[in-house]
């Protein structure tokens, strides 16, 4: 991978970053798409330079949440989400590699994922333009929080998309959380099932071949996309971010369209 190639890599990851810390979707389900669109990469260096990045996003969007004293993070109901959410990192990045391993071209799995990604987002869309006419519930037992956060981690962790917009889903349904307020707890979910998916690939020996400069530019990318995202998404409001978050929805069903077409 070139010098430009990886300057593509960092404006991708910047700009999905700065969306993903407004509407809390981690930046991984706009960066694992766009990025497969190109073709540059594998489908497992694609996942494993994503995952870092929303790694590092969300990492300073919690640490600096918490340490500014806001208190949209539910620490009980979100810890105990984070606690499934680790475990589910781990089985989604085992089952990544076990179905890649039933590949001859294991560059199909980039095509399981996209029609996974597709189908999870339409859904979502779908769900989110009816939400106002459906009951949503109040989850409080840790056990089923947990449960709840095991699944999002498999997806989390299979799809290299960080959380995206199952997470909102999951909040709004099962917890009654406001857009805002699901943004917050979702980036707090991301952040462990992502340690757990980097922590697991590291310990089995699976880091993908890439350029040493791609991972420091995404990264950075990351970051700063964290921290005007923070900035934005208190100008904004829950109307305005929901909107923005249907904008992204239609955006990716069309991408992993074409992704799962080609």
């Amino acid at each position: 991978m070139n010098l430009l190639q990886s300057l593509l890599f960092f404006v991708v990851s910047l700009a999905a970053s700065v969306v993903g810390a407004i509407c809390g979707i981690g930046g991984g389900v706009i960066i694992k798409p766009t990025l497969d669109v190109f073709g540059w990469a594998s489908a497992s260096t694609i996942s494993f330079l994503s995952g870092c990045t929303v790694l590092s996003m969300s990492c300073y969007s919690v640490v600096k949440s918490m340490r500014s004293g806001e208190r949209q993070v539910n620490l009980r109901t979100g810890t105990s989400l984070a606690i499934g959410s680790v475990i589910g990192g781990v089985a989604g990045k085992q089952l990544f590699t076990y179905l890649q391993s039933l590949f001859s071209n294991p560059e199909r799995i980039g095509a399981v994922q996209a029609l996974c990604l597709g189908v999870i987002t339409l859904g979502t869309l779908l769900y989110t333009l009816r939400k106002n006419s459906i009951r949503t519930h109040h989850i409080l037992h840790p056990l089923a929080c947990i449960l709840i956060g095991l699944i999002l981690g498999i997806c989390s962790s299979f799809l290299g998309i960080g959380g995206g917009p199952i997470n909102l889903v999951v909040l709004y349904y099962f917890f009654s959380m406001d857009t805002k307020t699901a943004a917050a707890n979702s980036l707090y979910i991301i952040l462990f099932s992502q340690i757990a998916s980097l922590v697991t690939t590291v310990l089995t020996g699976t880091i993908p071949v890439f350029a040493p400069i791609t991972l420091i530019l995404m990264i950075c990318g990351g970051i700063w996309g964290g921290i005007l995202g923070r900035i934005i998404n208190r100008k904004l409001s829950n109307l305005a971010v929901e909107k923005l978050f249907i904008a992204l929805m239609v955006l990716i069903i069309g991408i992993c369209i074409y992704n799962t077409i080609q």
